[in-house]
């Protein structure tokens, strides 16, 4: 069942990459690759199994701008937040992922930011490109905190990038838990369980100018323990 639904994932993957990949050059407002994106994550999740579970949105302001932390355990993840994000969000993703033929090439022409997880300066660049995507396409953006996929299902330590943007642009953060997703499909697997996955949107944090590092390393810090908070273990 999980080789059917690997190939049934992977066709589907391949169809709509190349349709958001021509939505990327011909509708430069990425209006219709956001709607190509929501159609992917929900297909993927209907696939595979997965009834996905939102709550929080109550919490959230129509057509404001935010910064969203999540933590991160699972493929399932972008899926889960892309389906589950009311507006339009830039997703921060790993350059490793823009060789893939087809699919990466979609991520790269889209609206989506690259980071070179090796190189410092370069992961340095791509928040700033963060910021210009924000400031200029008044894109939301989702950035995990923790770097990559923790192998553990736990939640990792976090990385000071998206409070390094979040100093430059002081638009508010909203704390993002996932619960479910390490269960249904933990890093280093490949078989697909069916279930429920839970994203919870936390109250935003709005913040007072961070003036120091160590006023990022508060926030930082704020951030993870309101996730670790909602955090059921799995």
């Amino acid at each position: 069942m999980t080789y059917i639904k690997l190939t049934l994932i992977g066709l589907y993957t391949l169809f709509l990459s190349v349709v958001a990949l021509i939505f990327s050059f011909v509708d430069r407002s990425f209006k219709s690759y956001f709607w190509t994106s929501k159609i992917f994550a929900n297909g993927v999740l209907g696939i595979s199994g997965v009834k996905l579970k939102v709550t929080g949105l109550e919490n959230l302001e129509k057509d404001k701008i935010y910064i969203y932390v999540s933590n991160h355990s699972s493929m399932f993840d972008i899926p889960a937040l892309l389906a589950a994000f009311p507006g339009r969000v830039s997703i921060i993703y790993k350059k490793e992922l823009s060789r893939i033929p087809v699919f990466g090439w979609q991520l790269k022409t889209g609206p989506f930011i690259s980071i070179d997880r090796q190189k410092a300066e370069s992961a340095m660049g791509s928040i700033d490109r963060a910021k210009q995507t924000m400031m200029k396409n008044k894109f939301s953006v989702i950035l995990f905190a923790e770097g990559t996929r923790s192998k553990t299902g736990e939640i990792q330590p976090f990385k000071r990038g998206a409070f390094y943007l979040a100093a430059k642009v002081r638009f508010p953060i909203v704390p993002v838990t996932i619960n479910g997703a390490s269960k249904l499909l933990p890093k280093g697997k490949l078989t697909i369980k069916g279930g429920e996955i839970h994203v919870h949107f936390s109250q935003p944090i709005v913040f007072d100018e961070l003036k120091t590092k160590n006023d990022e390393l508060k926030l930082m810090d704020d951030v993870r323990n309101e996730i670790l908070k909602n955090y059921q273990g799995f």
